[in-house]
């Protein structure tokens, strides 16, 4: 299981040298180019969305692997509180246009997962997880965030992942 993880860690190579994980890439290309700051300039603001770019990566999405791909009833149920749970810290957290107030920022950028990827697998296997009802404010950031002109510009096309979702639920539901 380590190997597949691995395989799917981004990494950035400049001048020669390999960064990888994709919050370290994002803090180091705004210290490399800094025309277009990610992280808030202060101190205190730069740690608060260091903490909601970690707590997206380490709370969130492990709960969304949990609910989506456990074999086990009462661990994806489990796996399901959590998510909803987290989702409410972050929902709570949202006061802007975008989590980096009306520019997008680094937790906008680590919840990128929760607008563009998560609205297809929740499709392909059934789950509601981020809907307008129970997250208003994650819901309308997630259509600002993903038709937003440059983020759209680079989002691969659904259709696939769709179908790769589906055909691993249902080899996972084949293999309960």
């Amino acid at each position: 299981m380590a190997e597949v993880q691995l395989l799917g860690v981004p990494v950035l190579v400049h001048n020669g040298k390999p960064l990888s994980e994709s919050l370290v890439i994002i803090e180091y290309i705004d210290e490399t180019w800094e025309n277009y700051p990610i992280l808030p300039q202060q101190a205190y603001e730069k740690a608060l969305a260091r903490f909601w770019s970690n707590f997206i990566d380490d709370k969130i999405l492990p709960a969304i692997a949990k609910a989506a791909w456990t074999v086990n009833k009462e661990e994806r149920e489990k796996g399901t509180e959590e998510v909803l749970q987290a989702l409410q810290f972050l929902e709570n957290e949202l006061k802007n246009k975008f989590f980096g107030g009306e520019n997008i920022g680094i937790v906008d950028i680590a919840a990128c997962y929760l607008a563009f990827w998560l609205p297809t697998l929740e499709e392909a296997i059934g789950l509601k997880f981020l809907t307008g009802g129970k997250f208003p404010k994650l819901h309308k950031w997630s259509q600002e965030f993903i038709n937003h002109p440059i983020v759209k510009e680079i989002l691969p096309p659904r259709e696939g992942f769709s179908a790769y979702y589906k055909t691993r639920y249902a080899a996972l539901s084949a293999a309960k």
